[in-house]
């Protein structure tokens, strides 16, 4: 049987050091955008967090996307 994969949405999840604890390390705080276009390219993604990050008081640490999609047998 086949599968059929319908993409829905995607969420793009910015990890940000927001100081260092008592040992020195990093302390990472996420944040997420939801309701991303399925098919918005990566470029555009990444161009729009470091914008975001930008008007950020923290350093970036990473840009994740997560893509969501419908899966459904077909007939």
């Amino acid at each position: 049987m086949a599968v059929i994969k319908t993409p829905i949405g995607s969420t793009i999840r910015l990890s940000l050091v927001t100081g260092t604890n008592a040992q020195g390390a990093p302390i990472i705080k996420q944040t997420s955008i939801s309701n991303v276009k399925a098919a918005a390219a990566d470029q555009d993604l990444f161009d729009v967090a470091n914008a975001i990050v930008g008007l950020q008081d923290y350093a970036l640490n990473s840009i994740t996307r997560l893509d969501s999609a419908d899966l459904a047998a077909q007939a």
